[in-house]
């Protein structure tokens, strides 16, 4: 028998047949030798990164960045409802009766802008509340009016719609208004 020979047998024992005591397998870990193989097996792969972030600085923090884009990519990538709701809009037609409701105010006694130039909706200042009373210029939310004309803006079809009163103190005013604000 060579020396070959018997590292082999070795090898191939059991750990119960090279001690005479049962092996690892058979008895049960207790909690504090799993926490220290744990603890181990954590510091072994700390060791093996900063090894490595010395030895390879470019490969450390490429895998750093790895990780870190792959983490944002699944944080980013999930969550999200395939139809989400969109504003319908009806098709404004002259001569129709509609109602005056804003799309964007939650307060119901908020008023509604009417301007006697369509596209001016922004120019006009809302600090100054003198222009607010008389003039048919801010309407109350639910008032009746009659559509008399639309007109395209900003590359989308029917964004201004000239509106005439039909009722109340404004009665036969005209002014133009946005069309999401007629229902």
């Amino acid at each position: 028998m060579s020396i070959d020979d018997n590292t082999n047998e070795s090898e191939n024992l059991n750990p119960e047949e090279e001690t005479g005591q049962p092996s690892n397998s058979e008895t049960p870990e207790q909690p504090s030798d799993n926490l220290a193989s744990a603890k181990n097996a954590a510091s072994g792969i700390v060791a093996k990164l900063l090894e490595l972030k010395e030895s390879n600085p470019k490969v450390f923090f490429g895998g750093v960045g790895a990780v870190t884009l792959i983490i944002l990519f699944l944080a980013m990538s999930g969550g999200s409802d395939t139809k989400l709701p969109v504003h319908k809009t009806a098709t404004i037609v002259a001569g129709q009766n509609y109602v005056l409701k804003s799309a964007n105010a939650y307060d119901p006694s908020s008023t509604i802008r009417l301007v006697s130039v369509p596209g001016s909706m922004a120019a006009y200042d809302d600090t100054e509340e003198s222009d607010r009373e008389g003039g048919c210029k801010h309407m109350p939310q639910g008032t009746p009016v009659k559509a008399i004309q639309s007109q395209d803006a900003y590359g989308k079809k029917d964004v201004f719609v000239e509106v005439e009163m039909t009722t109340g103190e404004c009665l036969g005013q005209r002014g133009w208004a946005l069309a999401i604000d007629l229902q």
